[in-house]
């Protein structure tokens, strides 16, 4: 049996968070293993609306062990508001139920602030589309080992120096921006405020997990955001603060390489984006407008609009290699019923000369012109289907075409945001 890592094949929003929680029916252990409150995930069970943002999707599954690796940047605040929010909606969120690694990084106040105030300025460049809540900030002060993490709010003798090594370097930043330099005392008063409702959920995970491991128990590995806004991997700058593929899945987790068993990418039938930067398929048009009004393409946490176009073979690719896609699970098929036509990027012409691949630099990114493939649509309806006997001939023939283009099978089919309507084609934890 594989332990399943599951991550985004395009730009975030790609319906991860139902695959999950669908998954989790056969994981025991559910681990977020990277990013922040900045990327959520809407589950619907049984008519019922779960918007969760750091809590692992496995959460709304009662017996599942749920744990927020080391790899995430935490906002305390944000988590203790979104578990009693859950916690309301009637999923029991206690100490035994989720655990926090010991060594996570946290968001501060100051982090949101300095975040808010890059996204808002008006030089040139600057706007990439953050979320404004801390994320990138906090990344950069635990890649500069100054970050204060949870560890540290059980030790509240040793905080004052953590405090002042931070500050040493974003009293000056501030000053330099002209913002107001951040107080020593105010920002231990948010720590120790907090600690009290989040220390209960502190735990070594990284010997939580490899025990659970050693004991047989399946693991599954959510990401948040996709493949194409990793640091090192997508479309630089307009991505994310973290790495977002496959392999951080051990390292944000704290486990080693060889747990991973198997790769599940999560792609829509069309592609979406939220902010800034490239998009070769983009329809600004009715066309993605019409996608976006029928797929209710809205952020989760932000309910931003997102962009929306043509699937794009040559990211999906591109993404399969970079994070070692074993198969994929296919979301919103529905969204394209009735369509007469529906168009498919199997290539890029840049100045004039044919590539199969997004190449890194910005600027070529932004010349790019996607090579399409048109395909007969279909008539009938694909919504709620759960088996390939539900669908219409000419949405399996997309289906299968998208196979061949990306060079990986289709493990699971997603017909609505319903947790049942799926069509299992391959189960991934019997890798």
């Amino acid at each position: 049996m594989a332990n399943v890592v599951v991550v985004g094949a395009q730009w975030g929003d790609e319906g991860k968070g139902k695959i999950v929680d669908w998954l989790s029916l056969g994981a025991d252990v559910v681990v977020r293993f990277q990013g922040g409150h900045n990327a959520g995930h809407t589950l619907v069970i049984d008519g019922k609306v779960f918007k969760l943002a750091l809590l692992p999707s496995g959460i709304v599954r009662p017996g599942k062990l749920s744990i927020i690796g080391n790899g995430v940047v935490l906002d305390p605040y944000h988590l203790v508001d979104e578990i009693e929010k859950i916690r309301g909606q009637g999923v029991a969120v206690e100490p035994d139920t989720l655990k926090i690694a010991e060594n996570v990084p946290l968001i501060l106040s100051l982090h949101r602030e300095l975040d808010a105030h890059r996204e808002s300025a008006s030089a040139r460049g600057t706007k990439i589309g953050t979320t404004k809540r801390g994320i990138g900030p906090a990344y950069e002060d635990k890649v500069a080992r100054r970050a204060i993490r949870l560890m540290d709010l059980a030790e509240p003798d040793t905080l004052d120096d953590k405090i002042e090594r931070l500050l040493a370097h974003h009293d000056p930043l501030c000053r330099g921006l002209g913002l107001p330099a951040p107080s020593a005392s105010a920002i231990r008063a948010e720590l120790l405020t907090i600690a009290p409702k989040i220390l209960p959920f502190m735990a070594p995970t990284f010997d939580l997990l490899d025990r659970e491991r050693r004991a047989g128990k399946r693991i599954l590995f959510e990401g948040a955001q996709g493949a194409l806004l990793d640091v090192d991997h997508g479309t630089y700058p307009f991505v994310t603060s973290s790495n977002t593929v496959a392999a951080n899945a051990a390292t944000g987790s704290g486990m080693g390489p060889s747990a991973i068993g198997y790769v599940l990418g999560i792609a829509k039938a069309y592609v979406t984006r939220v902010g800034a930067g490239p998009f070769p398929t983009e329809q600004d048009n009715d066309i993605g407008r019409l996608i976006g009004q029928r797929g209710n393409e809205f952020g989760t946490n932000t309910g931003r609009p997102r962009r929306c176009g043509w699937f794009d073979a040559v990211l999906a690719r591109q993404a399969a290699r970079i994070c070692g896609i074993n198969g994929i699970a296919l979301t919103k098929l529905d969204i394209l019923d009735g369509f007469e036509e529906i168009k498919v990027a199997t290539g890029y012409r840049l100045d004039g000369k044919e590539i199969d691949y997004l190449p890194a630099s910005q600027s070529a990114q932004a010349r790019i012109e996607p090579i399409y493939e048109t395909i007969q649509g279909w008539k009938g309806v694909t919504g709620k289907a759960r088996s390939w006997a539900e669908l219409p001939a000419q949405a399996i023939k997309y289906v299968r075409r998208i196979e061949e283009l990306v060079g990986v099978p289709v493990a699971l089919l997603s017909t609505s945001p319903e947790r049942d309507d799926t069509i299992l084609v391959h189960d991934p934890f019997q890798d």
